[in-house]
């Protein structure tokens, strides 16, 4: 019987976090892709009035983009070094939105958690449980 890796909880944390970060991602990301128009400017006034829907609509398109980015390279061992790259896209995003949220005086938890979450990733894929190209 051979000894269990060391990092095979941590390998099974990172997944499940790439799982529920790529389902949030994704919905959010097609959310923003769906919504009319106007209720985009109802949910998001000030920065569509700064930058227009089109920045609402890229941000989408970076969001479910890297919904998939989480999974399928690292899933199908097809350039894994992808997953933490998007991840670390993710991260960018949520940092933007923490700054963003925080300058108007919102709350910034959920921003601040999935910033968190997609470091944790970032970290994790990078440099403790890489995932090995075939």
């Amino acid at each position: 019987m051979s000894n269990p890796s060391p990092y095979k909880a941590l390998h099974i944390a990172l997944w499940v976090v790439q799982v529920a970060l790529a389902l949030a991602f994704g919905m959010i990301g097609v959310n923003k892709l769906t919504t009319s128009e106007a209720d985009l400017i109802q949910q998001s006034g000030e920065l569509i009035e700064k930058y227009g829907v089109g920045l609402i609509r890229f941000i989408g398109i970076a969001e479910v983009l890297g919904a998939l980015g989480l999974i399928l390279p690292a899933a199908l061992r097809i350039l894994p070094v992808l997953t933490p790259l998007a991840a670390l896209g993710l991260a960018i995003i949520m940092g933007l939105a923490t700054a963003l949220h925080a300058s108007k005086g919102e709350p910034i938890m959920t921003q601040v958690a999935f910033l968190l979450l997609t470091l944790f990733v970032v970290w994790g894929r990078f440099s403790k449980v890489p995932i090995s190209a075939r």
